[in-house]
């Protein structure tokens, strides 16, 4: 699955339709911003709205998948449910890594701020625990964030 042939092929079928950018965004409910991303092979769209993009650029999800126009017999009904379900399986696990790797950062956050606490004393040492604060601080607020923004996420 190539991001990159998928939203050449993306863009390829708006233009196909006569839509912009902006009519194919209030179509499916996201924003022109989004398309752009989808197009530009920098982002897919989430499985719940392929269903849609599919029927309003008049395409199968095989062909969106693959990037290009496929012969008209072969592909079932059956195909495109199961590919559906691999789909947003790929999202749960792609939001549940996000989400680990988050928490990994708060953990190391913590231990790294424990670490701070246990060292002092000399002037290095004392260098050294507020070196350790200062990363602890800046690894928890990047795992805080990251599993804000994986919890916010649709």
């Amino acid at each position: 699955m190539n991001q990159v042939i998928i939203g050449g092929y993306l863009a390829q079928k708006r233009r196909a339709q006569n839509l912009t950018q902006e009519q194919l965004a209030e179509c499916l409910g996201v924003s022109n911003k989004t398309i752009s991303k989808w197009e530009n092979g920098r982002s897919m769209p989430d499985y719940s709205i392929l269903p849609k993009l599919c029927q309003v650029l008049r395409i199968t999800l095989p062909e969106l998948m693959n990037g290009r126009d496929e012969p008209s017999e072969g592909s079932s009904a059956c195909d495109e449910e199961q590919m559906l379900d691999m789909l947003r399986r790929m999202q749960t696990l792609e939001k549940q890594k996000s989400l680990l790797y988050g928490l990994v950062l708060i953990v190391l956050g913590i231990a790294c701020s424990a670490m701070a606490n246990l060292t002092g004393g000399t002037d290095a040492q004392d260098f050294l625990s507020g070196l350790l604060m200062g990363v602890s601080v800046a690894v928890m607020l990047a795992g805080i964030g990251l599993v804000g923004k994986t919890l916010l996420a649709k």
